[in-house]
């Protein structure tokens, strides 16, 4: 068969995958709508329409030769595509999305679509506790299952997070807020990670990266994995999955269902908190007075409390 070739990537996806990886993303977007129906060919799919979603890849909806829907994905950087790809098959089963195909030569995959629709369908209720559990669910396939060929949160932590923090400090004309940034730096180093509690880790827990099947239970997509400590996913979604609501609820939940202590992970949660405000500080994000409030009230909560 041959597979219908979808034309341009809409303009959507075009201009975050530009503001993510820059100019170079320009070749591989001509080229994406070639990747896409090449897969689709290999796959016997028929491509129907794009969805327009994700920063790091162009997403198709397709339909086997049984009429099934799927969800044809093509990444712009193969390495991220080995990376999820390696994390979804240890988590397979899990509470998130399955792979049925994956082209390493073009690095698209095919992936069973979640709740009947691209973007899933809606939660049904006690979405907070729903989510905590699905978090929990691909951390005990993460510690049962060979560990995936993915980076470390050590190496993400150490080679990454903290030199970037401590360039734009050094960069930024922070006002009046330098004194509380310079506060929180001084935390960095003491971050550890508990031997007992290493898993696979999603790291990418924002909410529009959890969609619910038909009957409401959350599956979490597009990871950014890492090994390492549980409590640095339990720390990036209390801050992150809703920015400024329900933060401490989260905290909360985290340490309830994961039964990593709140003083355990709070640590973490003010090292993401202050790396994600320098970075709106610096491109000027509408987010920033969020973030700001958000490493505000970690700055100045009492671990032992559970704020």
């Amino acid at each position: 068969m041959t597979a219908q070739n979808l034309g341009e990537v809409p303009s959507g996806c075009r201009r975050r995958l530009i503001d993510h990886y820059g100019p170079a993303a320009e070749g591989w977007l001509r080229a994406a709508p070639r990747l896409l129906a090449e897969a689709a060919e290999r796959w016997h799919l028929s491509l129907k329409e794009y969805h327009d979603a994700g920063h790091s890849s162009a997403v198709a909806l397709a339909t086997t030769v049984d009429g099934t829907p799927v969800i044809l994905k093509a990444w712009f950087e193969p390495l991220r595509y080995r990376h999820e790809i390696a994390a979804l098959t240890v988590w397979a089963g899990g509470p998130t999305v399955d792979v049925i195909e994956a082209a390493d030569d073009l690095s698209v995959a095919a992936l069973a679509l979640v709740g009947g629709r691209p973007g899933g369908a809606g939660p049904i209720g006690r979405e907070r506790q729903m989510v905590a559990a699905a978090i929990q669910g691909l951390h005990s396939l993460g510690r049962l299952r060979p560990r995936p060929d993915v980076p470390s949160l050590a190496h993400f932590r150490q080679e990454v997070v903290v030199p970037r923090i401590r360039q734009r400090l050094h960069g930024l004309d922070l006002g009046s807020w330098k004194t509380l940034v310079e506060e929180a730096c001084e935390e960095l180093p003491a971050l550890r990670e508990d031997p007992n509690r290493m898993t696979v880790l999603h790291a990418d827990l924002y909410r529009e990266n959890v969609i619910f099947d038909r009957g409401g239970h959350p599956r979490l997509i597009d990871p950014h994995p890492l090994v390492g400590d549980a409590a640095f996913d339990w720390a990036f979604w209390t801050v992150y999955y809703d920015l400024e609501h329900e933060v401490a609820d989260r905290l909360a939940t985290a340490a309830r269902i994961s039964r990593v202590p709140v003083p355990e992970i709070s640590p973490w949660c003010r090292a993401l908190a202050l790396d994600g405000f320098l970075y709106y500080w610096e491109i000027d994000d509408p987010a920033l007075p969020k973030i700001a409030k958000v490493l505000s009230s970690f700055m100045a909560s009492d671990p032992e409390a559970g704020r």
